[in-house]
């Protein structure tokens, strides 16, 4: 085992299939952290994950997030210090409000596996 350390990169690595921009940070056997941020007035595609699921936590802007399993939904304001769960077979899409992107850092468990992963579904929202 080694210590890793990372500084948060200026540019983002990916564009997740939400739409978001991502930043990936450090990971271990069991989870995978990243930096996920939306531009102001942007929304994101709805998508469900296939075998993970994840933590946020809203660090800087202004926004919604919907989340919908079952017959469980709702529609949650975001901004920085609200942390939500997406449990495994969630539905859910987001978007940005305000002069500054929406940003979040995000615990998923187990490690992202790739491409494939996001299936898109249907949201409350036209996407950007």
């Amino acid at each position: 085992m080694t210590f890793e350390s990372m500084q948060l990169p200026d540019e983002p690595h990916v564009t997740a299939p939400d739409g978001s921009d991502v930043r990936i940070l450090l990971g271990l056997s069991g989870g995978g952290m990243a930096h996920f941020s939306l531009a102001p007035g942007r929304t994101s595609r709805a998508v469900t994950h296939r075998t993970v699921e994840e933590i946020w936590y809203f660090t800087t802007g202004a926004g919604e997030m919907w989340r919908s399993v079952g017959a469980e939904t709702e529609v949650l304001e975001v901004r920085p210090g609200v942390c939500l769960t997406i449990p495994l077979g969630t539905d859910f899409q987001f978007r940005s409000f305000g002069p500054e992107p929406l940003a979040a850092v995000a615990i998923t468990m187990p490690p992202w596996p790739g491409e494939g992963e996001a299936v898109f579904v249907e949201g409350p929202w036209e996407p950007s």
